[in-house]
């Protein structure tokens, strides 16, 4: 039970935005999941924040590349 319970924190660490929000899930919700059905969901979400963050870091990188183009 307790490492069904370490995938869950670090689930909610990563559904949270920024470090001042917080997520509570349901524990009786949790209980249908098995721990390999946790760590696909974890998995799933590790992915798409890292998406998320390339995604924005290109974002960022085109508006700066545009600023420079305005200046000269």
């Amino acid at each position: 039970m307790l490492e069904k319970e370490k995938i869950i924190e670090e689930i909610k660490k990563l559904i949270v935005m920024n470090d001042k929000e917080t997520v509570e899930i349901n524990p009786n919700f949790l209980q249908y999941f098995e721990i390999e059905e946790l760590l696909a969901i974890k998995d799933k979400l590790e992915v798409k924040k890292s998406n998320i963050s390339k995604s924005s870091l290109n974002y960022l990188d085109e508006i700066y590349e545009k600023t420079k183009k305005d200046k000269i």
